[in-house]
């Protein structure tokens, strides 16, 4: 199953503050400790490593492009 980056979310600005409000109060490391928390959590509720591997690409590509590209 091909990984969907559809909108899944009825309510998606809701689901955005939600993750704002986590961090709130967060030092930058124990934010991205959050982040690694979280990202490992819904991993594991994926369960399938075609799609996380998917996820990961697609996601690291659009903050590092030009990295991607030079690897490739």
């Amino acid at each position: 199953m091909p990984l969907d980056t559809s909108a899944r979310f009825s309510d998606p600005d809701a689901a955005y503050r939600l993750i704002v409000e986590a961090h709130r109060g967060l030092s930058d490391d124990e934010s991205r400790k959050l982040d690694a928390a979280l990202i490992l959590t819904l991993a594991n509720q994926i369960g399938d490593l075609a799609i996380l591997r998917e996820a990961l690409a697609l996601s690291r590509a659009a903050i590092a492009p030009s990295k991607d590209a030079a690897t490739d």
